[in-house]
């Protein structure tokens, strides 16, 4: 069953919403990295950290920041390709494209940019 005029242009605007919500997301990241250094803002004298646990710390912090962009960025390249398919192929958003079943309407309500029923 394909969807009524008005789940698609509820759909379209959930996208737009979610992928504004996905870029300020990156811009915050970016935005933290361009940040005066971490010495700076601290005070400190030295780049050596004052105990080897705070190295460990750092480190791992900034992994998950890259971790987290990395799952961002996936994020707004689905969300761009869900707004593609809508505005190429209206009439088949919302079919699952591993079984051709239709999407349930209260899975793409939470997750506009879904490409199956899993």
């Amino acid at each position: 069953m394909a969807l009524t005029t008005e789940q698609l242009r509820l759909v379209e605007q959930r996208l737009l919403e979610e992928r504004a919500r996905v870029q300020e997301l990156l811009r915050g990241a970016r935005g933290d990295e361009s940040q005066e250094s971490e010495q700076a803002q601290d005070g400190d004298l030295s780049t050596v950290p004052m105990h080897m646990a705070d190295r460990g710390t750092d480190t791992m912090q900034e992994e998950f920041d890259a971790a987290n962009a990395t799952r961002v960025s996936r994020e707004l390249a689905e969300i761009d390709a869900a707004l593609d398919r809508l505005y190429r192929t209206p009439e088949t958003f919302g079919v699952a494209e591993d079984t051709g079943e239709d999407i349930p309407w209260a899975r793409l309500e939470v997750i506009p940019w879904a490409r199956t029923n899993a």
